[in-house]
């Protein structure tokens, strides 16, 4: 392109205007300016029609491109070009416009300033150019002056300054905002409170050194007194400063300047420090740090945003806090509730060493305490026993987890039998009184501990269950097969619930008879479970099940209502002096209306109840006699017979004995196995005596022999049952065999 020679009109010489330019030295930082042309003299002249130029306190550095596409490199270069002085007519006629396109485009870059300059008239871009593409100003050569130019760049130079300004604030806010977040999913008091400070340090980059965060110590902790100001985290300083109290900190000048701080509640601001007060609703705080450099009016409205969000993020992780440990710590003791033993066990089950032991301490008896002497006293025997424990070793985690129920993690040397028993020894001393206790222990070492917490909690559970069965050990170490026992058990009465729901179930009948006549007398009533299958299950095996499920009460009644029927069903046969025989089991007599419920099933089938004989067992005498008593007493009244099953293989008093409303006593097969052998009779021949003594009808049950018959004979036995005269008959089997013999 042809460039216009140089006039004294033109941009080389200085205006004559009134207006002063600055030459300051400045403050030795540079604005860059980028010169665009292809004619080399342009570069030069116009560096020299702005030597010595100072805007805001700083000179201006000079780059250089002769077409459009060097001044895209140069730009791409160099991030901190703030104007670009740029020809329009360069290598094409559009090339200048390319370059601002590139500028506003490619690289986003919004803050650069642009001034395109013109040769002629001609070349000056149109208006919609200008206004797209943010172009600051254009002026066309030959008409520019020197004045002109200086105003030019100081404004543009200006303008950059203030969107630079902004852009910096935006991303200040951006940061704080970011920043903000992260401190929002920070949830404990120490972590927020360190979040914070990294977050400063990240905000306002290496001219932060080091800081600490400082508030009232009875935030941490009651050993503080309110007026006690301590470090709760730190950065740049020591770890070992944290929960100190501000002495710690050896710095006279910090300390004076965070309690000034904190007493006149604002900020300060100093050349190497600066101190901040933090508050939001009952909280309080002081942020101290150490700087470089005097901060700029920007970063002070940054920290004065950033500390807002985070005083509000204090107040709440405080109040989070609050709610934690209401949801993790036991009210009573203090010490972590079952929720926080179970992120123990957590913890234990993933990094745990081999040598770790977690166990559940149940106190025995405490229900005895608690109703006998109160539920204060009880609360204060837990608040000692708590102490007590958390004395065994610090390395150990200890946890209430319910009732009396405690909770511990810790090494074996610590956490096995012998040494925690060994701290109830003693006694506890609870007010006036002092108690003592003794404990049951379910222990899980950490070869055996599942995965999760909820699942040692289970482990060590089922062990404790198994610990505190009667006559077991006071201590059970969890293995997996006790657990496969239980998921067995849990499934087996599943299965017998719906089996039992869906008449699975059947009675089966022994017949009894008389010795002397041959006669069947009766029939001994036994549960069987057939299963969908076609198979048996034994009474041995479900039984007990039942029991334990609470089934064997619904189970009980239907047993009592399908005798009643098969009494009937032998009267309509014809086998009116047939009686029935049916088992009873300890929770059917706990039950209040027991009685009420048998008397009710006869009457409702209209049964004699002479034909209704009730079995039990020593074993139920002995859990509760005198329930059994009164029961069968009222029963008897009504004229239902009762038989002492297994009589002779418990541990039952004669005394109790001869209150039981008896009409049979029933030998146990263990006593007739052996009886036609010598010297083996005397048992069941005390057995057959003292029922004689006492006017009772004795039956013996298990006959297999002829030889055990004859031999029962000779004792004075009235009647006996077994396989010998026939196994237990399906209901239709049971009338067959009646109606052969």
């Amino acid at each position: 392109m042809q460039i216009s020679e140089i006039t004294n009109d033109d941009f080389l010489f200085i205006d004559n205007s009134d207006k002063q330019v600055n030459y300051d030295v400045g403050n030795g930082e540079t604005w860059k300016v980028l010169i665009v042309d292809d004619d080399p003299k342009i570069h030069s002249v116009t560096e020299l029609a702005l030597a010595d130029l100072v805007v805001l306190d700083r000179k201006l550095e000079y780059l250089h491109a002769c077409s459009g596409q060097e001044a895209c490199q140069v730009i791409a270069d160099n991030t901190d070009i703030a104007l670009v002085l740029l020809n329009v007519v360069m290598e094409t006629d559009n090339a200048g416009l390319n370059v601002v396109k590139y500028i506003r485009e490619q690289l986003s870059r919004q803050d650069i300033r642009i001034v395109l300059i013109a040769g002629q008239a001609d070349y000056a871009p149109e208006e919609n150019v200008i206004k797209d593409y943010d172009i600051n100003d254009y002026k066309i050569t030959n008409e520019l002056t020197r004045r002109q130019l200086i105003t030019t760049v100081y404004a543009a130079i200006r303008s950059y300054q203030q969107i630079n300004r902004v852009n910096e604030n935006s991303r200040g806010l951006e940061k704080i905002i970011s920043a903000g977040s992260h401190l929002l999913e920070l949830h404990s008091l120490h972590d927020y409170i360190q979040g914070v400070l990294t977050e400063f340090i990240s905000l306002f980059g290496d001219n932060l050194l080091s800081g600490v965060f400082c508030a009232r110590g009875y935030e941490i902790t009651d050993a503080f007194d309110e007026k006690s100001l301590c470090i709760l985290g730190e950065v740049g300083f020591s770890s070992t400063l944290v929960n100190q109290t501000l002495a710690h900190l050896n710095n006279l000048p910090a300390s004076h300047k965070v309690t000034q701080c904190f007493q006149d509640k604002k900020h300060y601001f100093y050349d190497q420090n600066i101190v901040l007060y933090l508050t939001s609703g009952d909280y309080h705080a002081v942020l101290y740090f150490e700087i470089k450099s005097v901060l700029s009016a920007t970063d002070k409205q940054l920290i004065e945003v950033f500390l807002t969000n985070i005083a509000i993020g204090y107040e709440h992780v405080h109040l989070f806090q609050k709610l934690r440990n209401a949801s993790y710590k036991d009210w009573l003791t203090d010490l972590p509730n079952r929720s926080e033993f179970v992120d123990f066990l957590d913890e234990f089950s993933r990094d745990g060493s081999d040598n770790t032991v977690a166990a559940l301490i149940d106190l025995n008896h405490f229900s005895d305490i608690n109703d006998g002497l109160g539920q204060e006293i009880g609360n204060q025997l837990l608040v000692s026993v708590a102490k007590r424990l958390s004395q065994l070793n610090d390395d150990c985690q200890l946890a209430r987890i319910g009732g009396d129920v405690f909770g511990i993690i810790g090494p074996s040397e610590y956490i096995n039998p012998s040494k925690i028993v060994s701290l109830f020894y003693l006694p506890f001393e609870v007010g006036e009184q002092k108690l003592f206790t003794n404990v049951c222990l379910g222990l899980c070492t950490k070869e055996h501990a599942g995965t999760g917490g909820v699942d040692v909690l289970n482990q060590i559970n089922i062990a404790l269950n198994l610990a505190k069965k009667p006559l077991g050990e006071h201590f059970i170490y969890y293995r997996q097969e006790m657990e496969d026992e239980t998921l067995w058990r849990l499934g087996m009465i599943r299965q017998l619930r719906i089996d039992f729901s869906e008449n699975r179930l059947e009675l089966w009948y022994q017949p009894q008879l008389n010795l002397v006549t041959g006669n069947v007398t009766g029939a001994e009533a036994l549960l069987r479970w057939r299963t969908a299958d076609g198979k048996f299950i034994s009474p041995a095996v479900f039984i007990p099940l039942a029991e334990y499920s609470g089934l064997i009460i619904e189970i009980g009644d239907w047993v009592i209502n399908q005798a009643c029927l098969q009494i009937n069903e032998l009267e309509v046969q014809g086998f009116g002096d047939v009686s029935i025989s049916v088992n009873v089991s300890i929770p059917q007599f706990r039950r209040g209306d027991f009685v009420d419920r048998i008397i009710k099933a006869t009457r409702l089938h209209q049964v004699e109840p002479s034909k209704l004989e009730l079995e039990i067992t020593e074993n139920i005498l002995m859990d509760d006699p005198q329930i059994v008593i009164d029961s069968l007493g009222q029963l008897k009244e009504q004229g239902i017979s009762i038989a002492l099953d297994d009589f002779g293989t418990g541990y039952s008093s004669l005394s109790y004995l001869q209150k039981l409303p008896l009409n049979r006593l029933k030998v146990d097969r263990s006593f007739v196995t052996d009886i036609n052998q010598e010297g083996k009779s005397l048992l069941a021949e005390t057995i057959i005596n003292l029922g004689k003594q006492m006017n009772l009808k004795v039956i013996a049950e298990g006959i297999e022999k002829i030889e055990q018959q004859e031999r029962l004979i000779e004792l004075g036995c009235d009647e006996v049952q077994g396989y010998y005269y026939a196994k237990p008959l399906a209901s239709n089997e049971f009338l067959t065999f009646l109606t052969n013999n």
